[in-house]
């Protein structure tokens, strides 16, 4: 998290409008040149649409290191909220990193169940490629980025998965379609067409409905107990606060990092 994932600078109070782009000279007289639909037009349209974008055009929230608690999860908790509250669109998802036996990494979105004193609970199948992988190698980090409020949080630490009773009544908390996407299963397996998914979600449907406590042996509550907690707020001079929290010797420990 050393910086923002968008590279173009954000406007300073001079700004006329114009981007980093602008003053550009990178394109080749080849790519100058390039028919309207080339391969070489199209790659050096799409640097320019990059380039040209806008991050943190707006006004963002201060936020002071001094006044953090002593733990991350309060702080996690109220920029959730407030992220929620600023109108950034589900700010419950967040990016998953698992990686494999060999350690070849992979990466998905998915949605935050909770987050408590055991850490920070996210759930799948079993027989998912994070499942798969969860089981041979438990551990895990989980990325949020909220982009209305220039703010990230990064989170890493070891994996463990809940029992049966406590993964089905997580399940069973949440609304019909995702009871009926549960009971589909067969996640991340070979799709053989559109029309056999079709059939498998229409009477996924209709049992959810017809069973809201329909039984899904292979859904799997997984929590991340936290080491490492870090907080990024950014800032439109690129002076972006970092404050990183690490768990050591039976207590967290908090630090600023450079950005």
């Amino acid at each position: 998290m050393t910086d923002h994932p968008g590279h173009q600078d954000p406007p300073d109070a001079a700004s006329t409008g114009a981007t980093a782009h602008d003053s550009d000279t990178h394109g080749s007289d080849v790519h100058d040149s390039a028919a309207p639909g080339s391969d070489a037009a199209d790659a050096r349209a799409f640097r320019e649409l990059l380039r040209g974008l806008r991050v943190w055009d707006i006004e963002l929230p201060s936020f002071d290191p001094a006044t953090a608690p002593d733990e991350p999860l309060p702080l996690f908790r109220q920029w959730l909220r407030e992220a929620a509250e600023a109108g950034v669109p589900e700010p419950h998802t967040m990016t998953l990193a698992t990686a494999d036996a060999s350690g070849d990494p992979s990466v998905r979105t998915l949605m935050l169940h909770d987050a408590d004193e055991r850490g920070w609970h996210f759930a799948s199948h079993r027989g998912s490629r994070k499942g798969r992988e969860l089981a041979v190698r438990p551990r895990a980090a989980l990325g949020f980025y909220w982009a209305g409020v220039g703010r990230q949080v990064r989170v890493r630490g070891s994996v463990t998965a809940a029992g049966p009773e406590e993964s089905a009544a997580d399940l069973h908390r949440r609304s019909t379609g995702a009871l009926a996407a549960g009971l589909v299963g067969r996640q991340s397996e070979v799709l053989g067409s559109a029309e056999e998914l079709a059939r498998a979600s229409d009477a996924a449907w209709e049992r959810a409905r017809r069973e809201p406590e329909a039984p899904v042996p292979s859904w799997t509550l997984y929590v991340l107990c936290a080491e490492e907690v870090e907080f990024f707020q950014g800032d439109a001079q690129r002076r972006h606060i970092r404050l990183n929290y690490r768990y050591k010797g039976g207590r967290w420990v908090k630090e600023l990092l450079w950005p």
